[in-house]
C-alpha cells in the first residue's frame, strides 16, 4: 500500500475529530457564550449541513482540476473553518465557522477514495478506501476524547486551534506523499460528473447509505441513556465505552476492506445483516454491563463493514465520473446521521422504550438489505440485456458467414 495512503489517513483523522468532538464541549461552549445547550447543538447541525452542501458542490466546481491540488485546497479550507471557530468572538460566528469547517469535509472523502483506489491494484480498492477511513475511526478512539480533555482543561478555543494543526500537519503530507501522476483532473469535467449522477445504481447505492448507516445513528444517538438508564453504567464511564466503539468501527473497517475485496456486494449484504441482527440483540445485551460493552463494540463493527464496500459501490456504479459520485455518498452518510437520529427519537418520544432506538435502526438495516437486492437485481437485468444484444449482434454475422 503506498505512503499515500497515510496523508489521507492523516487528514481524515483530523476530520472526524473535529465533526464529534463538538458533542464533548457543548456544555463549555454555551457556558462561555452564554447559550442554552439546545442552541450549542445548533453547532453540531451546521457542520452536518456544511457536509451535505460541500460535498456535490465543491466536487463539481473543482471537476476539471488536478485531485491532488483539491485535496490540499480542501484541507486549507478545513484549516480556515477551524483556525474561525477557536477566535469567533460570538455565537453566530461561530455557527458560520462549523458551517465553514464542514463544507470540505465530504468532498476529502469523495475526492480521497478516487484517488486511493487509483494507486492501487484493482484487487485492493476496497482495502485503499477502508485505510483512508482508518483516520475516521482512529479518531474516536484517541482524537476525540483528547481534544475533549483538551477543551476541558484550556478551553474550548484551544481544541479548534490543536484541530487546524493536524490539518496543517495533513497539507504537508498531502503535499509530500501524494504522487501527481494518480491525480490528474476528471477527463470528463462537470457534464460528464453530472451525467453519473442521472444513473438508478448510482441512486440505489446511494440509498443504500442512507438506510444502512441511519441504522447505525438511529441507535448510536441514543446510546448514552441505553447504558446508563438501562444497563446501570455511570456516565463516567460513558467516554470509555465509546472509545470501545470506535476501536469496534476501526476493526469492522480493516475487516470489511478485507472482505470487499473478495467480494464486495457479499461483504455488503453481509455486513447490513449483522447490523440488522446485533440491533435487534441490543436490548438483551443492555441488560447486563459486560453485553452492553461488547454491544456497543459490535454495533461499530457491524455498521462500519459496510463502510468501504457502500464507497465503492457508488463508484463502481459512476466509474466514468466517480468524483462528485464517491462525494455525494459523504452527503448520504451525514443524511443517514441526521434521518437515523430523528428516526431513533420518534421510537423514543413514542413511549416503546430506552432501548426502543436499536429496533427502528434495525429495520432500517432491512430496507437497506432491501434496496442493495434492488441494486443487485437492477444490474443483473442491465447485464441480460447487454447480453442479449451481442448475442443479437453476432449471431446475424455467424449467419451470414455460414450462408456464404
Amino acid at each position: 500500500m503506498p505512503l499515500a495512503l497515510l496523508a489521507l489517513a492523516v487528514g481524515a483523522f483530523g476530520i472526524g475529530t473535529t465533526e464529534f468532538v463538538m458533542m464533548g464541549l457543548l456544555p463549555d461552549v454555551a457556558n462561555d457564550l452564554h447559550i442554552s445547550i439546545p442552541a450549542a447543538g445548533h453547532l453540531v447541525s451546521a457542520y452536518a449541513l456544511g457536509v451535505v452542501i460541500g460535498a456535490p458542490l465543491l466536487a463539481a466546481v473543482t471537476a476539471r482540476l488536478s485531485r491532488r491540488h483539491v485535496l490540499i485546497g480542501l484541507m486549507a479550507l478545513f484549516v480556515a473553518g477551524n483556525a474561525l471557530s477557536a477566535l469567533a468572538p460570538g455565537y453566530d460566528s461561530l455557527l458560520a465557522a462549523r458551517f465553514l469547517s464542514g463544507l470540505p469535509h465530504g468532498a476529502f472523502f469523495g475526492v480521497g477514495a478516487v484517488v486511493a483506489t487509483g494507486m492501487v491494484a484493482p484487487e485492493r480498492r476496497a482495502r485503499s478506501v477502508s485505510l483512508m477511513f482508518l483516520g475516521l475511526t482512529v479518531a474516536n478512539i484517541a482524537g476525540v476524547p483528547v481534544a475533549t480533555l483538551v477543551g476541558q482543561h484550556l478551553g474550548w478555543r484551544a481544541t479548534f486551534f490543536s484541530v487546524s494543526t493536524i490539518g496543517l500537519a495533513a497539507i504537508v503530507s498531502l503535499a509530500l506523499l501524494v504522487p501527481h501522476d494518480h491525480t490528474h483532473a476528471s477527463a470528463t469535467g462537470l457534464r460528464g460528473e453530472l451525467a453519473a449522477l442521472r444513473s438508478l445504481p448510482v441512486w440505489l447505492a446511494l440509498g443504500t447509505t442512507v438506510a444502512g448507516f441511519g441504522a447505525l445513528f438511529a441507535a448510536y444517538s441514543y446510546v448514552t441513556p441505553m447504558l446508563t438508564d438501562f444497563a446501570g453504567y455511570a456516565e463516567t464511564s460513558v467516554t470509555l465505552l465509546l472509545a470501545l466503539f470506535g476501536v469496534g468501527a476501526t476493526a469492522g473497517n480493516l475487516l470489511g476492506g478485507r472482505l470487499a475485496d473478495h467480494s464486495m456486494r457479499g461483504t455488503l449484504f453481509g455486513g447490513l445483516a449483522s447490523l440488522a441482527v446485533v440491533l435487534l440483540l441490543f436490548p438483551v445485551l443492555m441488560q447486563a454491563e459486560w453485553s452492553a460493552a461488547l454491544g456497543v463494540a459490535l454495533l461499530g463493527m457491524a455498521a462500519f463493514i459496510t463502510g468501504s464496500p457502500l464507497q465503492l459501490m457508488v463508484m463502481e456504479k459512476a466509474s466514468a465520473a466517480p468524483s462528485l459520485a464517491s462525494s455525494a455518498n459523504q452527503a448520504a452518510f451525514n443524511l443517514a446521521n441526521a434521518g437515523g437520529a430523528w428516526i431513533g427519537g420518534l421510537a423514543l418520544a413514542s413511549g416503546f422504550g430506552v432501548t426502543s432506538p436499536a429496533l427502528a435502526g434495525a429495520a432500517l438495516a432491512a430496507l437497506g438489505l432491501a434496496v442493495a437486492g434492488l441494486a443487485y437485481a437492477v444490474d443483473r437485468r442491465r447485464e441480460i440485456v447487454r447480453l442479449g444484444r451481442v448475442v443479437a449482434t453476432h449471431v446475424p454475422e455467424q449467419s451470414g458467414a455460414l450462408h456464404h
